[in-house]
């Protein structure tokens, strides 16, 4: 039974996992999108959009990660999501990867255009 089971544990440790949510999420947060399988996009949602969150408040507590990352952050990105209530990412699916056939998809900053 699923009781309890919130995450997503992609078939590594939990200190594997925890390091690649992180690089993930600063390399969205620098890029803007990324290219990902979905189940990683849907763990990196639900890591990211409490960050997100919390960031609108622009507190010294907020600045002790990654220097570059948390300065785009909270001076670009909060700027654009500080009246949106939620859902600040989107994941769209691509389709499959020719070497695993896994499921493929996008996740992007919802307030950036691309196109």
């Amino acid at each position: 039974m699923r009781h309890g089971k919130k995450n997503n544990h992609l078939g590594v440790k939990s200190s594997h996992r925890k390091s690649m949510l992180l690089n993930m999420a600063f390399s969205l947060l620098k890029n803007k999108r990324i290219m990902t399988t979905l189940a990683k996009a849907k763990a990196l949602r639900n890591y990211i959009e409490p960050l997100l969150t919390k960031s609108k408040k622009n507190t010294i507590h907020y600045r002790r990660n990654n220097k570059q990352s948390v300065l785009e952050l909270l001076e670009k990105i909060s700027s654009k999501i500080y009246n949106r209530t939620g859902g600040y990412t989107r994941i769209i699916k691509t389709g499959f990867r020719v070497g695993d056939s896994s499921e493929t998809a996008i996740i992007e900053l919802v307030d950036y255009s691309f196109f």
